[in-house]
Parts: C-alpha cells; sequence; structure tokens
C-alpha cells in the first residue's frame, strides 16, 4: 500500500486490536489538533497508545518540512493491524486446559497536509 504523507508505526502493542479500531475509527479524517483532543479525552488504552503514535507522526512532519503548520496537518489514513499471538495455558478442571490468546496489535498513522482550504 502506497502512502503520502508523514506517517508513524507503533509495532507489537500489547492490546487486542478489535479493542482498537473503534477508537482509530473515531479519528479517521480528522484534523491533526481535534484528533489529539479527541484521544486525551478518551479513557481508553488503545486511545493512549494512538495518540503516542499521532504525536509522533506529527513531529515526524513538522520536523522533515519546515513549512508545514500543524494547523494544516489531518489524519489521512490509521489502520491496526494484527500483529502475533502469544498463546498462554488456562488452566481447567479436571486436568484439563484452554489456550489463551494474547493479540498484539500493529498501529500505523498517516498524516498529510489539508490543501485547498
Amino acid at each position: 500500500m502506497e502512502t503520502k504523507g508523514y506517517k508513524a508505526i507503533a509495532k507489537y502493542l500489547m492490546v487486542s486490536p478489535t479493542k482498537v479500531r473503534p477508537v482509530a475509527d473515531l479519528i479517521r479524517g480528522k484534523k491533526y489538533s481535534e484528533a489529539s483532543a479527541i484521544l486525551e479525552a478518551m479513557p481508553q488504552k488503545g486511545a493512549r497508545l494512538i495518540a503516542k503514535v499521532l504525536k509522533s507522526a506529527g513531529a515526524n512532519a513538522l520536523n522533515q518540512n519546515r513549512r508545514l503548520d500543524e494547523d494544516s496537518l489531518y489524519v489521512s489514513q490509521i489502520f491496526i493491524d494484527d500483529g502475533p499471538r502469544l498463546k498462554r495455558v488456562w488452566a481447567r478442571s479436571h486436568g484439563k486446559r484452554d489456550i489463551l490468546l494474547k493479540r498484539m496489535s500493529h498501529i500505523t498513522v498517516v498524516v498529510d497536509e489539508k490543501v485547498g482550504e
């Protein structure tokens, strides 16, 4: 997938992708400052993780291109991919067991400059 803009990736985060995706849907397409404010007000762990990656993508944009302004940035793409799964044994009755899957996520945030406003 070809991405334009400035991106940041966080890999191997110990949070299930299904818990993070609804948070990501809230900020997709929003202005950078508005997305940061939304994430800061949310109590979910996924919001804190996405906020960290969003801040890194914004810093990448502002440091690589001196002419960009923070107000002109918006979240052009955000996707949450599955990472590897840790398999753990969960003891059950009568000497049996279940497999507990601890899921991981990879978070990618791409910010770009809004043109034509």
